[in-house]
């Protein structure tokens, strides 16, 4: 699965404590109280279903074949929102066993089946009769309504993950429990059909009805069921004895041409770098129209889902980075169908074991494919965002405990991607890359269609590289935070500089904590250098010895997960030398010192003297993470004028030579990394009020309907993002009554949310009012108020509260306990902490206050940075004006 990435980062558990070593898998009991005992086991289920899509109900029969190891008079299993009409016990050879009395736990989401006479030990048949809810947020067997010419149009489909199987089919709905499964579906004759496996079989009913059977699929985890329907089109291409499929509504086909041709190469390559090739005849790649605040695409096997946002490349709106997006989440969702389905973790504790990786596939698949494109650059930011998480108390290993379905849906976020990415990386790095793949290889061939724990992992790697890594995951995955690396550079002699380094922690809400300790592997050269020095951190002090004399900068390559902290004088050198740095030190150094300056462990201006000498030819990605920077620091004056138009000049005057340079038009053969600039200054030097590019995006938006020219597709977004934020009523207006006509579901969708991006407090007010009307798609409305949130947290936060059961209507299921107190999270209110505690004491039960403990967190950094920053900051830019 992938989830937002920066948008709205999922929660985290409070006050996390170290676990314990993650051990091989071979459960036989159930490892928390929560999860379902281990004496019934499931083998295969045999699923019949008809959905009625006007009454958004379904009725279905289902035969699930069992082992029992122990007699036993009630068999406990997984239902939510389920009516039992039946439920009875069958012989393996068809004798009635005897009915069943059904009771159902709403609350823990279990039905329990209770029989007159203990089931005996051995094969069983349980067979069911229910029913059952379709919705219109993306859990379970939901419906997503969307306009065309003809009029409007449904379709279904199943969302399972992390713990809604369950609101779809009675059964063992946890990831240990596999099966083989038989589906088979009543649907209008006419429309298409999607599972897992292709279809074997379709009968004509007569009456407009058809009943569809898909061949049995492999033994795999509920959470990757999935079922399909509706006005679709199919493309197909073969790749080896695979069909990859693409499918769309009707008409879109041609918009999911890149994805089709990029995947059938990343798949050859997958099944090259596995050592295993994918098992199933078809896979499927499937565009839905809609979003979700939990993810944009989901690994069901053989049959993987996107919103069409994050597949499907529209040349009226699509961008470059909107393309490289695709690309991404395509890589992403094809490592799964390894990491995940073939080899599944036994319980969420170990979810990483399928998001980390599938992270760091998408980007060693991007950058063999796309060098071009230089992802390595990009994984910089997500390592960053996830530090911005793991610097806090609120965070949690990447291994963590986890008990509940709304713990299990907490932890999908940073930590368990980008988190779990970066160590990955980090490892790979240490043991070196063919090492590594063959570990990967030895632990797919030894687990391939069962469950594992993250230490079975590192059997198969350490084996294969024959270092002792385990302990060094086992300090970064087992317990939560980041190293913080001191280093103090001594003189040059013989050619050679030595480099004293010291592990602490990096913590911005406890600086007086006493560190952690790690082993961190360390890798350091001078600047200019060919020559990298590598050391283990251990024990909390280590030292290198570096060839060349000058400025030395450690984590070079920025392979490590941790903080890099140089002594006045250090940091002087290699500010020094920071325009011959390769542009992934340039990145690292100057994230380092941004974050290590807001937090007042180096002088804050440091990073901003580093966007000062960043020289006008450097990479793209660095000046993006510049313009970055500074509308960061412009967010921070909140309201404080005089100094924020200061500050305003000085950043517009940075920024502006390096758009003029690049221009609004896109020049024959750019770089890509140059099309994702110009969209980006677009939109930064817009957000901090440049007249020349407001007046300009302005100009182009009006033009739009007579100059074919004036907002080409690749800068459309970015455009009506500088008109959206920058409107008064009566622009508002105009975009609200273009979004109203747009026929075309990623385009209506831009429109709206560009509605609630505006910076105009009163017509932020008046997006959260439209956001709830029902006049944007069911699953839009929760994207509008977190859009509000970023510029108005206060505002979106409150309205929230006070309309608490319709904003609550238009959230999933995953997103119900997180949605609320995350809108909270940019506020610098001090009264906003105790709105947002009082908000989850009485609303989330104590294990699902992670989102509302991490907005507290934040708030109050946030309040600590501005007030220590600012001052210094603003002296900073009186000096430099």
């Amino acid at each position: 699965m992938l989830v937002f990435a920066a948008g709205s980062a999922l929660a985290a558990t409070t006050a996390p404590k170290a676990v314990q070593a993650s051990k091989p898998a071979a459960i036989t009991a159930a490892n928390v109280t929560t999860q379902l005992p281990r004496g019934v086991v499931p083998t295969h289920y045999d699923l019949a279903f008809v959905p009625d899509t006007d009454k958004l109900t379904f009725t279905a029969s289902v035969k699930i074949n069992i082992d029992v190891t122990a007699p036993t008079n009630t068999i406990t299993l997984q239902a939510a929102d389920l009516a039992f009409a039946k439920v009875e016990m069958v012989g393996p050879g068809g004798a009635k066993e005897g009915a069943a009395k059904v009771s159902v736990d709403a609350e823990a989401q279990t039905a329990t089946f209770t029989f007159d006479k203990p089931v005996a030990k051995g094969a069983h048949v349980l067979a069911i009769d229910y029913s059952g809810k379709i919705y219109k947020q993306a859990a379970g067997l939901f419906a997503l309504d969307y306009d065309t010419d003809q009029g409007m149009k449904r379709a279904l489909y199943t969302q399972f993950e992390n713990s809604d199987a369950r609101r779809f089919i009675p059964s063992w709905d946890e990831p240990f429990f596999k099966a083989t499964y038989d589906v088979q579906v009543t649907v209008p004759t006419g429309q298409m059909a999607i599972g897992n496996m292709p279809i074997a079989k379709t009968q004509d009913l007569g009456g407009g009805k058809s009943k569809v059977t898909f061949a049995t699929s492999p033994k795999m985890s509920t959470y990757l069921l999935f079922f399909g329907l509706g006005e679709f089109d199919r493309a197909t291409a073969k790749v080896g004895d695979v069909e990859m499929g693409v499918i769309t509504k009707k008409g879109d086909l041609a918009k999911a041409d890149f994805a089709l041709k990029s995947s059938g190469p990343i798949l050859a390559w997958y099944n090259d770098y596995f050592g295993a090739p994918y098992p199933l005849p078809k896979l499927d790649h499937i565009a839905a129209p809609g979003q979700s605040q939990f993810f944009s695409a989901m690994e069901n096997w053989g049959a993987i889902f996107y919103f069409e946002y994050a597949l499907l490349e529209d040349p009226a709106i699509s961008t470059q980075t909107d393309r490289q997006n695709i690309y991404t989440t395509v890589a992403h969702e094809m490592a799964h169908q390894w990491f995940g389905d073939l080899v599944t973790m036994s319980w969420w504790d170990d979810l990483w074991l399928n998001e980390g990786f599938a992270s760091w596939m998408e980007s060693r698949a991007t950058e063999h494919f796309h060098p071009e494109w230089n992802s390595q650059l990009g994984a910089i930011g997500g390592r960053e965002y996830a530090m911005g998480l793991d610097s806090l108390a609120t965070t949690h290993p990447v291994v963590q405990h986890v008990e509940t379905v709304d713990q299990a849906s907490q932890a999908f976020d940073a930590i368990t991607y980008q988190k779990g990415q970066a160590v990955i990386s980090m490892l790979e790095a240490y043991v070196g890359p063919e090492a590594w793949r063959a570990g990967v290889r030895a632990y797919i061939k030894a687990h391939a269609h069962g469950n594992t724990t993250t230490d079975d992992l590192w059997i198969e790697v350490e084996k294969a590289a024959g270092k002792p890594i385990t302990a060094i995951a086992h300090d970064f995955t087992l317990q939560p935070g980041i190293p913080l690396i001191t280093v103090d550079t001594g003189a040059c002699a013989a050619g050679k500089t030595t480099v004293s380094l010291t592990q602490g922690e990096f913590s911005r809400d406890k600086p007086t904590k006493t560190p952690l300790a790690w082993r961190v592997p360390v890798s350091a050269q001078v600047a200019g250098s060919s020559s990298v020095a590598k050391t283990l951190v251990v024990g909390g002090k280590g030292s290198l010895s570096v060839d060349g004399c000058g400025p030395v900068v450690v984590n070079a390559g920025q392979a490590g997960y941790f903080r890099t902290l140089y002594t006045p004088k250090a940091f002087a050198g290699v500010a020094a030398s920071f325009a011959k740095l390769p542009a992934i030190d340039q990145l690292g150094v100057i994230s380092d010192a941004w974050a290590l300056g807001l937090n007042g462990q180096q002088a804050v201006t440091d990073a901003l003297d580093l966007v000062m000498a960043t020289p006008a030819d450097a990479d793209p990605q660095v000046w993006s993470k510049i313009a970055g920077v500074l509308t960061e620091v412009d967010g921070m004056y909140d309201g404080a004028s005089a100094p924020q138009a200061a500050f305003r000049k000085l950043a517009i005057a940075r920024l502006s030579p390096v758009f003029q340079k690049i221009g609004w038009t896109a020049q024959a053969g750019e770089p890509a990394p140059v099309a994702n600039l110009r969209a980006a200054l677009i939109e930064k030097l817009g957000a901090l009020g440049d007249p020349a590019v407001v007046a300009e995006a302005k100009r182009r938006y009006a033009a739009d309907k007579t100059d074919p020219s004036a907002v080409p597709g690749a800068l459309r977004k970015s455009i009506l993002a500088v008109v959206a934020r920058q409107a008064d009523a009566q622009a508002w207006d105009a975009l609200h009554a273009q979004a109203k006509v747009e026929k075309t579901p990623l385009i209506r969708d831009q429109l709206y949310t560009q509605l609630a991006s505006v910076q105009d407090e009163a017509l932020a007010a008046k997006a959260l009012d439209l956001a709830i009307s029902g006049e944007p798609s069911e699953t839009l409305a929760a994207n509008m108020i977190s859009r509000v949130s970023v510029l108005h947290p206060d505002l979106a936060f409150d309205f929230s509260v006070a309309h608490k059961d319709a904003v609550n209507g238009k959230v999933d299921a995953a997103s119900a306990t997180k949605f609320i107190p995350g809108l909270a999270k940019r506020s610098a209110d001090p009264a906003m902490i105790g709105k947002v505690t009082a908000y989850a004491a009485a609303n989330l039960l104590a294990g699902s206050r992670g989102e509302a403990d991490k907005s507290v967190a934040a708030i109050t950094d946030r309040i600590k940075v501005r007030k220590a920053a600012m001052p210094v900051i603003t002296a900073w830019v009186a000096k430099k004006s």
